[in-house]
C-alpha cells in the first residue's frame, strides 16, 4: 500500500430484527466477521459498506472556466482543421 493512501474504513451496520429495529454502527479498518456471523445467527441483519474519503469540489473562478472553455474550443477547431482536405 502506498504511503499516501489511507487504509479503507468499513462501516458495519448491525440491525436487530426486533420491534425497535435497533442499529449499531461500527467503523474499522477490518470487518470482524466473527461478530457479524454471531449477529446473523441471532436473527439480525448486516449491511457492510466502505467509507471512502469525500472529495470536496471547489468552485472554479470565471477565469478558470473561460480558460477551460477556450481550450476545448481550440481543440475542436484544430481537429476540424485536420479532418478537412
Amino acid at each position: 500500500m502506498n504511503k499516501k493512501t489511507k487504509p479503507p474504513t468499513f462501516q458495519v451496520l448491525l440491525i436487530d430484527n426486533n420491534a425497535n429495529e435497533d442499529v449499531k454502527v461500527q467503523e474499522a479498518e477490518y470487518v470482524d466477521f466473527y461478530h457479524v456471523k454471531e449477529h446473523l445467527k441471532n436473527g439480525g441483519s448486516v449491511f457492510i459498506t466502505s467509507k471512502n474519503t469525500q472529495k470536496i469540489s471547489y468552485t472554479k473562478s470565471k477565469a478558470q472556466l473561460n480558460y477551460t472553455r477556450s481550450r476545448k474550443t481550440l481543440g475542436f477547431l484544430f481537429r476540424q482543421q485536420m479532418r478537412s482536405p
